[in-house]
């Protein structure tokens, strides 16, 4: 009864890297190597995710960004008590993102962005302690966005546009703890759901009220992701009228929370730049994930996950050593939205320090090669899930987690 749980997950994230909750980071080389600002930052086309509101302050008619990132994570579980431990052997993970804008006049730009803040996979050990609550997920989950950008004033802007994501899963888990057929094989159920769709907005502002000082704002809407008619498929399931367990389909639907980004950057000279983003994640509308199973005589399921609004803190900086070479560096702090009691495998995360840098080498006027990294330390915590359910008894799963990641990046910065 938990497979749909990982719909949510999946279609937010996967288990072990990004940011408190599902949020994945990684929308863009420069913006990331300075600790993944960019709300009031005027860089290049990764305006087109963080604020495009600024995309009309480019200077080319032209600009192009496009990267992605390679996720090297590692969790571990362990449950002292009972002398048992469990550690995800999870594949690389690739986000990528392509932003493009076009100035159509001093005052207007038109742009088109395509990029995975949801996507990734995790893989535990196969029947290791929590199996019953999660194996493996696979997700893809890709955003296309259309955007406008208009320059109300010299000094202010304005921009946004409609979202369009596109989804798939796939996820595995054991059904209870215990539970197997006659050659001793656990059972277990896979769903799949592909064609997943929904849509949602943002915009953003842009203001200069001086030459060095820029502040931004930007909203990104709460989507809403209707998973209809999935497949579910069960395997090693007794012949038995208990376990009433056959291939069905199923319905769900998950919020995907709104954000709300302010920030500012300041110009100190011509080579040094500061940046600060806050970051507002509504995650208090992720109070439950409920799965119905077109199968009648399967019960439906009931997922609490009672999340909590949390707060990300961006700090940047840009040095700009000459013509050819553009140093940055940044750290942000990302608070958990999970609360006591809701910890769950597949969400190992809690508060996270995270460190970023990565540099700009221009090789011509128009061509730039972006690179950066980002590592991510999540505290130690020692916590449960208590809202697992067999035989109509809630039974709590806990132990201590253990979360990094490393996750490289590189880009091409176009101009015209």
């Amino acid at each position: 009864m938990k497979r749909l749980f990982l719909l949510g997950l999946v279609l937010l994230a996967t288990a072990t890297t990004y940011a408190g909750g599902y949020r994945v980071s990684l929308q863009g080389q420069r913006g990331l190597a300075m600790g993944h600002t960019g709300v009031a930052v005027v860089n290049n086309a990764e305006l087109a995710f963080f604020n495009p509101a600024g995309l009309v302050f480019l200077e080319n008619k032209i600009n192009v960004a496009v990267g992605a990132s390679a996720v090297f994570s590692d969790v571990v579980w362990q449950n002292e008590e009972f002398g048992q431990t469990a550690r995800t052997d999870s594949p690389v993970g690739t986000p990528f993102y392509a932003y493009f804008s076009y100035k159509l006049s001093e005052k207007f730009s038109v742009g088109l962005a395509a990029y995975t803040p949801y996507g990734s996979s995790v893989a535990w050990e196969k029947d290791w302690a929590g199996s019953h609550l999660v194996n493996d997920i696979e997700l893809a989950a890709i955003y296309v966005q259309a955007l406008a950008s208009y320059k109300i004033t010299d000094n202010l802007s304005v921009g946004g546009g409609p979202i369009y994501v596109s989804g798939s899963v796939n996820f595995n888990r054991n059904l209870n703890r215990t539970l197997t057929d006659l050659d001793g094989d656990r059972a277990n159920v896979t769903i799949d759901a592909s064609g997943v769709s929904a849509w949602g907005w943002s915009a953003g502002a842009m203001w200069r009220p001086i030459d060095s000082l820029t502040i931004g704002v930007n909203y990104r809407s709460e989507i809403l992701v209707e998973a209809e008619s999935g497949d579910a498929d069960f395997e090693n399931i007794p012949n038995s009228p208990l376990t009433p367990f056959s291939d069905t389909q199923f319905d769900a639907t998950l919020p995907l929370p709104a954000e709300l980004t302010i920030g500012a950057s300041y110009q100190l000279n011509d080579q040094w730049l500061f940046a600060f983003d806050y970051n507002r994640t509504f995650w208090d509308v992720y109070e439950s994930l409920d799965v119905d199973w077109a199968n009648p005589n399967i019960p439906d399921s009931k997922n609490p996950r009672n999340y909590k609004d949390a707060s990300i803190y961006r700090f940047g900086l840009q040095y700009a050593a000459n013509e050819t070479f553009v140093l940055r560096a940044g750290y942000y702090f990302d608070e958990s939205p999970v609360q006591s009691g809701y910890f769950a495998p597949e969400t190992p995360r809690n508060d996270s320090n995270n460190f970023t840098g990565g540099l700009t080498v221009n090789v011509t006027d128009k061509i730039a090669i972006d690179a950066s990294f980002l590592y991510s330390r999540f505290k130690d915590i020692d916590e449960s899930y208590d809202y697992y359910q067999e035989n109509g008894q809630n039974v709590p799963f806990e132990g201590t987690y253990k979360s990094s990641a490393f996750v490289p990046g590189l880009g091409v910065t176009i101009k015209i």
